[in-house]
C-alpha cells in the first residue's frame, strides 16, 4: 500500500485487493479522526474482490442473481453497485466543515472530477438528468455508465465516493440493476471496453491531477 500527501489531503494506494467490510470500518475510523482534528482528510484508491453493495435506495427486484456474489448493505446513498477487479473505487473522506457545508456541491464536485479525470483520456463523461453516475453516449441513442458515484455523510465528514470501470468483466454487472440503469439502450461500459489500453495507473494519475482543480 502507498501512501501520498499534499498540503491538505492525504492520498492511499492499496495495491491488492481490499476487502469490503475491511474498508468499511478503515473508513468509519479515518472519518471520526477527521471529524476530531486527528486526521488529515484522505482519498483512497483501491479495488474489491467480486461483490455487490445496496445502498440506501436499493430495491431487492433489482438483485437478479442473489447467489452469485457477496451482497454487501450499505450506509451510502443509491441502489445497486457492483464492485470488483478492474474497477478503480475512490473513498473520499473530505470535511465539508471546512468546505462550505453544502452536500449538493460535493456530489457536483465528484463528478466533475470524474469527468475531467476521463477526458484526459479524450472520452466524453456526461451527467443525466434523473440518473445517476457518470455516462458516455455510445450513438444510435446507446448510452453506457462507466462510473458510478454514492456517498454519505457524517457530521460533515464525506466517505464512500466514486467507482470508475478501467477493465472489469462487465458481465459481472448481469447479477444486478445498476444505479440508475433500466431502459432498454442503457449499459455499462469501461475504459477498456470503449478501445482504449488505459491501465489502473494511468487513471490514478489521471484522478491524482485533475483533484485539485476542483476541490482545491
Amino acid at each position: 500500500m502507498e501512501n501520498l500527501s499534499t498540503a491538505r489531503v492525504e492520498w492511499r494506494i492499496s495495491d491488492r485487493p481490499e476487502p469490503y467490510e475491511t474498508a468499511v470500518q478503515a473508513m468509519e475510523s479515518r472519518v471520526e479522526a477527521i471529524r476530531d482534528g486527528a486526521a488529515a482528510e484522505l482519498v483512497w484508491l483501491l479495488e474489491h474482490p467480486p461483490l455487490y453493495t445496496a445502498g440506501t435506495s436499493a430495491d431487492p427486484r433489482d438483485l437478479l442473481l442473489p447467489d452469485r456474489f457477496p451482497v454487501h448493505r450499505t450506509g451510502r446513498g443509491g441502489q445497486y453497485t457492483y464492485h470488483g477487479p478492474g474497477q478503480r473505487v475512490a473513498y473520499v473522506m473530505l470535511d465539508l466543515k471546512r468546505r462550505g457545508e453544502d452536500v449538493r456541491q460535493f456530489v457536483t464536485d465528484l463528478e466533475e472530477w470524474v469527468i475531467r479525470s476521463l477526458a484526459q483520456f479524450n472520452v466524453r463523461g456526461e451527467r443525466r438528468e434523473g440518473r445517476v453516475g457518470i455516462w458516455v453516449d455510445r450513438g444510435g441513442g446507446r448510452e453506457d455508465k462507466i462510473a458510478a458515484i454514492g456517498v454519505r455523510v457524517r457530521r460533515w465528514v464525506t466517505f464512500h465516493g466514486i467507482a470508475v470501470n478501467v477493465e472489469p468483466d462487465l458481465s459481472h454487472f448481469e447479477g444486478i440493476v445498476p444505479c440508475g440503469i433500466g431502459a432498454e439502450k442503457l449499459g455499462v461500459t469501461s475504459l477498456v471496453d470503449l478501445g482504449l489500453p488505459v491501465t489502473m495507473t494511468d487513471l490514478d494519475n489521471a484522478l491524482m491531477a485533475t483533484f485539485g482543480e476542483v476541490f482545491g
